[in-house]
């Protein structure tokens, strides 16, 4: 195992995740190296070529500790030990090392939140390991007696829709779980608990581990009295979670602000190591963003706003404009997760002219999210791919009969996440080469022009242009960052807030986004070069089939076809 020192204050500083890319590993779906029908470490270990080729600077693995499975993973039974479906502590390391061997580093997620019911902790709480453990881990958990009715302790509901309450029977209190009854959340307010997880993140930062994102970061410490929330609307018969959750304000349950009191004890360890703290931080209003990261808080977070939007002039320029103003180098741009569908599904033209289709036979949702892709690249920050985002790869075709997601009704695959977690198609062959056995979720088999190896042949494929645009990235970040050690070079927009072009200037490079319905002329300076354009950098479907490139005319314009996003050095 490689042991990693504390980093020097210089190392602290020079933050190295500004202007990164990342790179999510969703692991169960991403490659199997044991042929079991699960991704796993090895899998990962197996692909680290790939994603060097890429261009990516960390790969953020989703959780790989011991689970009983209930969400995929993220219902954990060991913070520091590996489950033995997806490897061990061994080939962790080796991970970590083979990785760093080139130039990537490994970045884990930390979900402090809730435990599984099957964790000790909880378990002890219960009683299951005598009076002495119940005694000092009951208060790990938010217990609670029950409402003079009998029911729940307050209104509150689970992120995953029903009451955030679940009746333990033998002590008569309830229990408290934003998430599934599986999983209780942890008591905040309980100094012990932060004391456990100060070793957790050492235990990981001493094995190399260059960084963690925090799930479901707004929502580790309630209101020290449970007051239920302000109630907007009654909950409609057979709400979707997502409805039920609005129908409520949610003054206490998430968002409190003595959260930031964790994040900023974790950021003085992660600063010795020079690692990078980050969040799930889940609010679609910039302001709402700059309270969640202050200064002395987490590094960063993840701005969650491009995965809830048309391709709509206004609604990507607002998406765009606020936050990269307000919160610089702090946000992580992402346009998909394991937890939404896929930005070419959610961007691909429909009949009704919305952008709400569940697949992308043309191919101009996967050009949509390459141009949006291009935009964030080059603005303060760190872009974060998706694993199968740089294949243009839309969500995959699960049957209503082999839906697993806990989200949503059993019938309806939509209303949950297995579209966008299908395993990742690396060739042809059985499972598209995921793996020899029948993969954990079943799915239809993509065609082969969508695999790894396919496109990787071929460097007009959504795989090829990637990998311009990251090189294209990578070789422009001394210039963006102006000497800056946080990477935060200042941003121009230079399209007067209207129009179906976006773009902007930041240190010495010009972008330009068309994201209207038509071609449009972007007027160049004098003089300026183009370093990358994503019509004539990929299969783009509005663009000349030979590949042949808009040349900016002598008047000093370049025709930027619709959908599509250019470079250029100014």
């Amino acid at each position: 195992m490689t042991r990693c020192s504390p980093a020097s204050a210089t190392d602290s500083l020079r933050r190295w995740w500004a202007d990164a890319v990342g790179y999510q590993v969703y692991l169960r779906s991403f490659a199997d190296s044991d042929n079991d029908g699960v991704g796993d470490l090895g899998g990962v270990l197996a692909k680290l070529d790939y994603l060097a080729r890429l261009g990516v600077d960390f790969a953020w693995i989703t959780p790989f500790y011991p689970t009983p499975g209930h969400d995929w993973g993220y219902d954990v039974a060991d913070y520091c030990d590996v489950d033995p479906l997806f490897g061990d502590l061994a080939t962790f390391d080796r991970l970590v090392a083979a990785a760093r061997e080139r130039d990537i580093r490994i970045v884990t997620d930390l979900v402090p939140n809730h435990t599984s019911s099957s964790h000790r902790w909880f378990q002890a709480a219960l009683g299951h390991s005598g009076a002495a453990d119940r005694e000092r881990y009951r208060d790990y958990y938010i217990w609670r007696d029950p409402a003079p009715d009998g029911g729940p302790p307050n209104n509150w509901v689970g992120y995953f829709g029903g009451p955030a309450w679940t009746l333990e029977p033998e002590s008569g209190q309830y229990y408290l779980h934003l998430f599934l009854p599986s999983q209780p959340d942890l008591n905040w307010r309980n100094p012990a608990v932060a004391g456990e997880w100060d070793d957790i993140l050492r235990f990981w930062l001493d094995r190399g581990v260059a960084g963690f994102r925090v799930d479901v970061a707004g929502g580790l410490v309630k209101d020290a009295g449970l007051r239920s929330n302000p109630q907007l609307l009654p909950i409609p018969p057979r709400a979707s979670r997502w409805e039920q959750w609005d129908c409520f304000e949610h003054l206490y349950d998430v968002f409190q602000p003595e959260s930031q009191d964790v994040f900023r004890r974790w950021r003085k360890i992660c600063d010795e190591y020079g690692a990078f703290l980050h969040g799930e931080t889940y609010h679609l209003d910039p302001r709402g963003m700059d309270e969640l990261l202050p200064p002395d808080g987490m590094h960063g977070g993840y701005w969650f706003a491009p995965m809830h939007i048309d391709w709509e002039p206004a609604a990507i320029r607002r998406t765009l404009r606020g936050p990269s103003s307000a919160l610089a180098g702090r946000l992580l741009w992402a346009m998909s997760s394991h937890d939404m569908p896929r930005a070419p599904t959610r961007f691909a033209p429909s009949s009704d002219g919305r952008s709400d289709g569940r697949a992308d036979d043309d191919g101009w949702g996967a050009a949509r999210t390459l141009a949006f892709n291009v935009l964030a690249a080059f603005l303060p920050g760190t872009l974060v791919l998706y694993q199968g985002e740089e294949l243009g790869l839309a969500d995959g075709e699960v049957a209503a009969e082999d839906k697993l997601d806990p989200v949503g009704p059993d019938d309806d695959v939509s209303a949950g996440r297995d579209g966008c977690r299908t395993p990742m198609p690396w060739g042809d062959g059985p499972h598209n080469g995921f793996s020899a056995a029948e993969p954990w979720l079943r799915s239809a088999a993509r065609p082969a022009g969508e695999t790894a190896a396919a496109q990787s042949q071929d460097e007009r494929s959504w795989l090829g242009a990637y990998r311009a645009l990251l090189d294209v990235q990578q070789r422009a970040r001394p210039a963006l960052s102006n000497g800056s050690a946080g990477g935060n070079g200042a941003v121009e927009w230079t399209d007067r807030g209207g129009g179906a072009v976006i773009s902007y200037r930041r240190g010495g490079l010009m972008v330009a986004a068309n994201v209207g319905d038509s071609a449009c002329e972007v007027p160049l300076d004098n003089g300026a070069t183009l370093l990358y354009d994503s019509a004539t950098a990929s299969r783009h479907p509005g663009a000349d089939p030979s590949g042949a490139s808009t040349q900016d005319a002598p008047d000093g314009v370049h025709l930027l076809p619709p959908a599509s996003a250019a470079v250029w050095r100014i």
